[in-house]
């Protein structure tokens, strides 16, 4: 496929062959847009080309990859084509008429971050790289970790000690060379650059990675296109179906700036007629790009990040000029919500749509009821929530709030008491 990239701070034109990661003008910061060839793409495939696969994965859209063989370079493993269900409760209580979940946690290492590691793989693979290597608070070094396994390629993962034991576990069960950095996730970040420049690794750090965000905006593609189908079947065979909004919890910014990217090029593409509101939602703890868009700027201030949603806390986003973008240019909003917000809709989410999601993932679903309350949300707008990981990735911070099982007598008179208070 022909692109280049773009630097999102000057605007530069790089070439991947020449540039690897980063702007060479703004270093780390200098984080780089892939631009496709848009109407060589249209010379190739349709929407309606790509609903007729039967490959159900992220690699049905490989002609919209920056990739030269995706499908040689894929990792065995099945990534993405999460289900998305139609509200059946909660909708109704919030008076949403066409409410989504997008349950990224059905994702082979349960989250939303296979998608980027499984293209950054791939890349890896196509460029021949010996060692892989990232930075994590889990999710997303538990994705390198099994793609990496799955490819047979060695891992190096920077991880904060303090990550949850169930990601830790994922880490070490692939295979992966696992480091517990005495730290934040920030520090992390950085001792993985260092380390990466030091030993030639290949770093899939996001937002330093470009391939990061092109992973991620797959998710795009399967809400628009899976919006436009009725059963198996396309509505529509000329175009998708764009959302009205997009609520997504924010960390770092990176699945913001990918679900962004992912509508700029069904947009361009004339794949999509409208552009959706996206909706950032972050912890009251983990705030900055909040602050940045309420203060109406880019320039993004750290923060001394502390959030019971472990996979988006961060004390500076990593991409967090894009994701400021990514809502400002959509018209969308920033909302905060707090930790107990965040575990409370662990089990509004489980016993309302029986998904069970971790507090980053929750994040999304408490930032939707305060757009709701807040008048943000038109009762029959089309809305997505995108559900980044699964539950049983922090089960300490679901016992929080999951209630107790009753201990009794191995006797069924026990039971028969117990059947009469419930």
């Amino acid at each position: 496929m022909n692109y280049h990239f773009k630097c999102t701070l000057c605007g530069d034109e790089l070439d991947p062959k020449t540039t690897r990661y980063v702007c060479p003008k703004h270093g780390d910061e200098g984080i780089l847009d892939t631009i496709l060839d848009y109407k060589q793409i249209n010379g190739k495939t349709s929407p309606r080309e790509i609903s007729d696969s039967h490959d159900f994965s992220i690699w049905r859209y490989a002609s919209l990859l920056p990739l030269a063989d995706a499908r040689k370079s894929a990792p065995p493993l099945h990534v993405g084509w999460t289900p998305m269900y139609r509200s059946t409760t909660l909708g109704a209580q919030l008076g949403l008429s066409h409410l989504f979940f997008k349950d990224d946690g059905r994702n082979p290492t349960a989250s939303f971050k296979d998608r980027a590691s499984a293209v950054v793989v791939a890349k890896a693979r196509e460029l021949g790289v010996e060692i892989i290597t990232t930075a994590s608070t889990g999710n997303a070094g538990a994705a390198l970790a099994g793609l990496a396994a799955a490819a047979k390629m060695p891992a190096v993962i920077f991880v904060p000690q303090s990550a949850p034991q169930a990601k830790i576990a994922q880490l070490l069960i692939f295979g992966a060379r696992v480091i517990l950095v005495k730290g934040n996730y920030d520090q992390a970040v950085a001792l993985c650059l260092a380390a990466s420049k030091e030993f030639g690794w290949y770093c899939r750090n996001t937002a330093y990675n470009p391939y990061t965000v092109e992973g991620k905006k797959t998710a795009a593609f399967e809400i628009c296109e899976q919006l436009a189908m009725v059963g198996s079947q396309l509505v529509t065979p000329q175009e998708w179906r764009a959302p009205d909004s997009i609520f997504v919890s924010v960390g770092d910014g990176n699945i913001i700036s990918g679900l962004w990217k992912g509508l700029r090029d069904l947009l361009e593409l004339g794949w999509i007629d409208k552009m959706p509101k996206l909706m950032g939602i972050q912890a009251e703890g983990s705030a900055a790009c909040y602050n940045a868009w309420q203060a109406g700027t880019e320039k993004i201030q750290a923060v001394n990040a502390q959030t019971v949603a472990d996979s988006i806390s961060a004390d500076i986003p990593l991409d967090g000029v894009r994701a400021v973008r990514a809502v400002r240019e959509t018209g969308g909003a920033y909302l905060t919500v707090t930790d107990d917000e965040i575990l409370a809709a662990i089990p509004e989410l489980a016993r309302g749509e029986a998904i069970f999601a971790e507090p980053a993932a929750s994040t999304a679903y408490a930032g939707l009821k305060k757009a709701v309350t807040q008048g943000l949300v038109k009762s029959d707008e089309r809305v997505v929530v995108m559900l980044t990981g699964n539950g049983l990735k922090d089960i300490t911070s679901a016992m929080k709030v999951a209630g107790t099982g009753a201990v009794i007598e191995p006797e069924l008179e026990a039971v028969k008491k117990l059947a009469q208070v419930w």
